[in-house]
């Protein structure tokens, strides 16, 4: 399988099955169209490509004919599905990696957008995880994770901070265990910024590998939806915090995250305003809603926010060009080496080897699933695990997914979020298609930026 597309003044052309990607010039990107999807080493393309000859010398023809015609006998271009054999002798046998630990189903913020009803996860109720909870999925995680050294601990809310005596005495207690059973935690916190202090700060600094900070951009956009419960926005009170605490990390280990509605379709603006505050590290993602919501993204924006992902890459470019650069989590791909096989076909590990832990203990498959109580696995306080669900997640990879067959961008997104997917199908193994129709245009963009880095020797 080949895509092959025209961005920021480039023809590229992307291998699917190899990962080869090619920077080639018009007459080897018409002759491409020539060909098809398929090419046929035994055929005789001669006949169809003199048409080509009115437009290109026939000496540009032989030589472009010849050079797809090398880099295919090297097996960079039209290659075989070899990923297919593997998925057909699929029998992955997981252990838990990776917990998210639902710190409190409660916010101090009231976001318009939350996919966890500001807090309580649609369950009417909110509380905060106890100290015994969070060590029970500690004890938890390492019974499950098997050989498996390194874990991760994602402490995620509604709100953290708003039980982070708790946070540290989690904490603590997983350095002092995974160092009697030989694992190596590390840790990760989400945060809305109201609670930060400085004494926070040098905890998190201390102990956490990473740092997620929510902002969605300006001003105006960020208070537009995030506010907090007084109805009023938190733009002014988070962002000097943030900035701080970006500096503290020397810019790194850290992502100020944000989200763009059908209110903000422009929303490289935001991504700009991020980086013009200072923050190098920066991710925005498009709201996953239902179309009744006024903010719902529809595929009506789709050709808007297409196109912004493309202005954002022409400005992600000209700020390394200027010394000036900032990351988008969204366009850091890895052309070299990027993730391993079984990455690639099963994405995030959602229900088998990343599982979500409520306040109370109960197991879900990853945080937006939490609620759903089809889906709810068992309790770290009973040591329950469904190994029904765990194995239907196990199962699901790109090649349990018919839409994703013919998608040059699977083995990048692997088939996209599971959660979407059943919220908006009823199917894990039925893709969003809003969020397949992002994905695309972001991958195109990053390989561009790759390319245009690489010839340039931008950093």
């Amino acid at each position: 399988m080949v895509h092959k597309y025209k961005l920021m003044g480039l023809n590229i052309v992307m291998d699917i099955y190899s990962g080869a990607v090619h920077i080639v010039d018009d007459c080897f990107y018409d002759i491409m169209d020539v060909i098809g999807g398929e090419f046929d080493k035994t055929a005789d393309y001669s006949e169809k490509l003199v048409p080509l000859k009115t437009k290109y010398s026939e000496k540009e023809v032989a030589e472009s004919f010849a050079e797809l015609k090398k880099l295919v006998d090297e097996e960079q271009l039209y290659t075989d599905d070899f990923y297919a054999d593997i998925a057909a002798k699929w029998n992955k046998k997981s252990v838990v990696k990776a917990l998210c630990l639902h710190i409190a189903h409660d916010c101090n913020l009231r976001c318009k957008y939350c996919f966890a009803s500001t807090g309580d996860y649609h369950q009417g109720r909110r509380g905060l995880m106890s100290a015994e909870v969070g060590k029970a999925a500690i004890d938890f995680v390492i019974k499950n994770s098997g050989t498996r050294r390194n874990i991760e601990i994602d402490y995620f809310g509604g709100e953290p901070l708003m039980n982070f005596g708790v946070v540290k005495e989690i904490t603590e207690y997983a350095k002092a265990e995974g160092a009697k059973h030989n694992k190596n935690f590390r840790f990760t916190i989400t945060t809305n910024g109201v609670l930060l202090n400085d004494e926070i700060k040098a905890y998190v600094n201390e102990n956490m590998s990473n740092i997620v900070l929510s902002l969605d951009g300006t001003k105006e956009t960020n208070d537009r939806m995030r506010v907090r419960v007084d109805g009023k926005g938190c733009y002014d009170q988070i962002v000097p915090k943030f900035i701080d605490i970006a500096e503290s990390r020397n810019q790194d280990n850290y992502y100020v995250r944000g989200t763009f509605t059908a209110e903000n379709l422009h929303f490289a603006d935001d991504v700009m305003h991020m980086a013009d505050l200072g923050f190098l590290q920066t991710s925005v993602e498009p709201v996953v809603a239902p179309e009744s919501e006024s903010y719902a993204l529809t595929e009506e924006h789709l050709e808007t926010v297409c196109a912004e992902y493309e202005k954002l890459a022409k400005l992600y470019i000209d700020r390394r060009r200027e010394g000036r650069p900032f990351n988008f989590f969204h366009f850091m791909i890895d052309l070299n080496q990027g993730p391993c096989v079984v990455k690639r076909l099963s994405g995030c590990g959602a229900g088998h080897e990343y599982i979500a832990v409520t306040p109370e203990g109960d197991i879900y498959p990853c945080h937006q699933f939490v609620g759903n109580t089809d889906f709810k696995m068992g309790s770290v306080m009973t040591g329950e695990f469904d190994e029904n669900i765990k194995s239907t997640f196990e199962k699901s990879n790109i090649y349990t997914k018919p839409d994703c067959s013919e998608c040059f961008a699977k083995f990048y997104c692997s088939g996209g979020c599971s959660a979407n997917a059943f919220n908006f199908n009823n199917d894990i193994n039925k893709p969003y298609k809003l969020a397949c129709e992002f994905e695309r245009k972001r991958v195109e963009c990053a390989i561009a930026i790759e390319a245009i880095k690489a010839m340039e020797g931008l950093q």
